[in-house]
């Protein structure tokens, strides 16, 4: 347990902080995974509607500062390939 009044605060706010990045990190995960099981389904008209959910998602965990940019630039980049691919071999 923490002793000083800083390491209390510290604390206090890393909890705070895990309870928003778990949120955060359900959130961008979730998107990813619907729209993967939506891609290897063959169901690509619905994967195509998904797709600006899962950059929405993407780009609010950048923005909060869960995942750093470049990061979230490749999970856009490799889903878009995914996606792209399963269009051409339909």
């Amino acid at each position: 347990m923490p002793i000083t009044s800083s390491a209390k605060k510290a604390l206090r706010v890393a909890s705070k902080k895990k309870i928003f990045n778990t949120r955060r990190s359900h959130a961008m995960e979730g998107a990813v995974k619907s729209i993967k099981k939506l891609i290897t389904a063959k169901k690509i008209k619905e994967a195509e509607k998904k797709l600006p959910e899962v950059y929405t998602a993407i780009d609010k965990a950048i923005k909060t500062k869960f995942i750093k940019k470049n990061a979230g630039a490749r999970y856009k980049s490799r889903i878009t390939l995914f996606l792209n691919k399963a269009k051409v071999e339909k």
